[in-house]
């Protein structure tokens, strides 16, 4: 009625098919793990050297760089807002935007883009602020973020010129 296979065949199927799979998984784990161990010697390779009589100083070599270019800012937002909104060319365009239009715009300053390693300055912009919630540009200005140098922006040339240089009115 049924067959019963000797216990035999069972133990050598068993054994013939997992006789290599453990072998060949350690291989693999063995050379992952030399290769990862390369890797890592060479992103921080040891020299060494001798100095004096039988002494032995090791150094580690990186492949980062040494020194990081940093924007060196020594004057905040608020005072780069304070020095363009105390311009008297800024202040007397406020004046002559609030009195033409009745009241009804203010005339504010806002920082558009921070200091930056490339390009230290803030960029300051004067903007009519309309009752409807719609800004437009006035003028642009540049501060230094090291000294608070002000250079407003030529709207002819479209380049950034020097304060005294500078007249937005024409007069």
């Amino acid at each position: 009625m049924f067959k019963v296979y000797p216990k035999q065949l069972l133990t050598y199927y068993l054994q013939e098919q997992f006789r290599y799979y453990h072998l060949v998984f350690l291989g693999l784990l063995a050379l992952s793990g030399a290769y990862s161990i390369t890797y890592l010697m060479g992103q921080n390779q040891v020299k060494s050297s001798l100095n004096p009589p039988s002494v032995q100083v090791a150094k580690v070599v990186t492949n980062r760089p040494s020194s990081i270019k940093v924007a060196v800012v020594k004057i905040n937002k608020q005072k780069a807002v304070k020095s363009v909104w105390n311009l008297p060319q800024v202040q007397r365009k406020a004046k002559e935007i609030k009195t033409l239009s009745q009241g009804t715009i203010d005339v504010g300053v806002v920082v558009s883009s921070y200091p930056k390693t490339s390009q230290p300055f803030y960029t300051v912009k004067v903007l009519e602020n309309h009752p409807d919630s719609t800004t437009s540009p006035v003028y642009w200005f540049r501060v230094s973020s090291s000294n608070g140098a002000i250079q407003p922006l030529d709207l002819v040339s479209n380049k950034y010129t020097n304060l005294t240089n500078w007249n937005p009115d024409g007069i």
